[in-house]
């Protein structure tokens, strides 16, 4: 699997990049992880948030190479593209996926199933990707980088 079998298959399309762009998306993955911090927040919301973060890092580096998730399942995919992109660890993507699939049920299922420990370790990942992304596209895109 690559990105070209995903853009033959439609999952993803091709997308021109501006430095602008990637900067909003690396601005809110910062506002994000920003929020995640609040603990009055409670872990549903936090870990919910940090992965927003996460996603966020994600497209940032789908977008530096070119390429922009269709809607549907864009999460998932979001996520799955770090492989292609960054080459990120099968287990790192893993963790984010045991993760959105723990977001989804606490968004959209049901409330307090979060704990304190998911939280932080969501938060913490996202802080690490986002970090990451950032060594990524100054070694690989420096002309993509800019800070807001």
């Amino acid at each position: 699997m690559s990105l070209e079998n995903w853009l033959n298959d439609k999952l993803i399309v091709k997308h021109r990049p501006s430095a602008d762009e990637i900067a909003e998306l690396l601005h809110i993955c910062d506002r994000d992880l920003e929020k995640a911090a609040i603990i009055e927040l409670g872990p549903d919301w936090r870990l919910s948030i940090a992965h927003n973060a996460a996603v966020q890092a994600a497209k940032a580096a789908l977008a530096a190479s070119g390429y922009r998730a269709r809607r549907e399942g864009q999460h998932y995919l979001l996520l799955q593209s770090l492989a292609f992109t960054m080459k990120t660890d099968a287990s790192i993507i893993d963790q984010l996926n045991k993760f959105r699939e723990k977001r989804n049920i606490s968004d959209y299922e049901r409330a307090g199933m979060v704990t304190e420990q998911e939280a932080a370790e969501m938060i913490a990942l996202a802080k690490q990707l986002r970090a990451d992304v950032k060594r990524w596209l100054d070694a690989h895109y420096p002309q993509l980088v800019r800070e807001i």
